[in-house]
């Protein structure tokens, strides 16, 4: 049986002043384990602005995962939370029943050109933990489990890796790992989940006979197992897990198990009923076609 089930493209979009490549959702795939989202942003530099970045937005029923490979960015959020992550962290935000949340260029990177590089992704969250209180992890770099071997160095984000596990507390079985590779090197993709997808954020590598260039998904088959090799120097991330507890439903930024909750996210934050964050409250990002 192929290694390989399916293989995608990211779309190119723009979020905020970030230029992002969205690997998920796509129309032939909208999860991978509890995945439901994933934006590879940048490379982009730019002359650090006061305000800069994405301004407040809120989330329901998710957690959002940021992690940098280059730059820096300071997340605010409703809870009172200012934390800036660097490259390596993790930023771990439960939305549960709301929060809100900007993502800023840090007051000492304005005027200063910045290169943001980084994955964010979006788990879903299981139904019983949909509307729970939100909370906010933060796991700096040199919390995470590294694994090094002969031309290849991977660091486990969410879940474990061939048992080294990380300290972020986790709402259901995940996955997520961010691998390097010089040239020639290969990554084992052990069974470590029940689905697994592979994305490959710099260079080339070949997988299952086929190469896989930056900017492309490919989602493995359930249980079998392989190795990708690097044709070139190259970076991937390999995430999954257990698919979700039923169906969900996304309308926005919002996740759920039940559409009508969608509904009520979005008249919720139109009619300003969300939370606000602390400090940078005199601006909002508008529901698409809010006011049109």
């Amino acid at each position: 049986m192929p290694l390989v089930q399916q293989k995608l493209s990211a779309k190119a979009s723009l979020v905020g002043t970030l230029e992002v490549r969205r690997a998920l959702p796509q129309r032939e795939r909208r999860f991978v384990g509890p995945f439901c989202f994933m934006d590879h942003m940048g490379p982009h530099t730019s002359l650090g602005v006061a305000g800069g970045g994405v301004g407040p937005h809120p989330h329901i029923g998710l957690a959002t995962v940021t992690t940098l490979f280059d730059g820096e960015i300071l997340h605010h959020d409703s809870l009172g939370t200012a934390q800036r992550i660097t490259p390596g962290d993790v930023n771990w935000m439960t939305a549960g029943r709301g929060i809100v949340h900007s993502e800023r260029t840090p007051a000492d990177r304005v005027g200063q050109m910045n290169t943001i590089h980084g994955l964010q992704v979006w788990v879903g969250l299981p139904q019983a933990a949909e509307e729970s209180e939100p909370s906010f992890q933060h796991a700096p770099k040199a919390s995470l489990p590294q694994l090094d071997e002969a031309g290849l160095s991977l660091r486990v984000v969410l879940g474990s890796w061939q048992g080294a596990a990380s300290p972020i507390r986790l709402a259901s079985p995940t996955l997520y790992a961010v691998a390097e590779l010089g040239p020639d090197a290969s990554l084992p993709l052990h069974n470590e989940a029940q689905e697994r997808a592979v994305y490959v954020v710099e260079g080339v590598v070949e997988l299952d006979g086929g190469t896989l260039h930056r900017g492309e998904l490919a989602v493995l088959t359930p249980h079998q197992e392989g190795a990708l090799t690097a044709i070139t120097r190259a970076r991937v991330a390999v995430l999954g897990g257990e698919p979700l507890d039923g169906p969900r439903y996304m309308l926005w930024n919002f996740v759920s198990s039940r559409k009508d909750r969608l509904e009520q996210a979005k008249d919720d934050w139109i009619h300003r009923r969300f939370p606000t964050i602390p400090g940078d409250d005199q601006e909002r990002v508008p529901f698409p076609g809010e006011g049109a």
